[in-house]
């Protein structure tokens, strides 16, 4: 099982971001994804979750309203798209995968996760 994120880079204040995680050694439609961020000197948060064989989501609050995760089954992809970003938002992004869809309030848990990747950073600045 790999996982290899990728799109993350420099944006200004109020743009965008499409993050994208490339799974191999797995069929997606049998496996749950989700992506955290760490700053430094911070705790791993959880942003969203995605079970891509019935499209079931989370989200997390800090997220909520600017972000839209989706997958693309065939291509084996899983993109987050994060919008107004700001400079709080600064911080390394990485995918996770599991067996189980894992139900409100312990989706954000980061030990619910077994696979990681290594992360892409996104840095927020003027």
């Amino acid at each position: 099982v790999q996982l290899v994120e990728s799109g993350g880079g420099l944006v200004q204040p109020g743009g965008s971001v499409r993050l994208s995680c490339v799974v191999t050694g797995f069929t997606l439609d049998s496996y749950a994804v989700a992506w955290f961020r760490q700053a430094p000197g911070k705790e791993r948060e959880a942003l969203s979750a995605i079970s891509p064989k019935d499209g079931r989501t989370h989200y997390g609050d800090s997220v909520m309203g600017r972000s839209t995760i989706s997958s693309d089954n065939g291509q084996k992809t899983v993109h987050l798209h994060l919008r107004d970003l700001m400079p709080g938002d600064t911080a390394k992004y990485y995918c996770a995968a599991d067996l189980f869809f894992p139900r409100p309030g312990f989706w954000d848990q980061s030990t619910r996760w077994n696979y990681w990747g290594q992360g892409t950073q996104v840095t927020v600045s003027s």
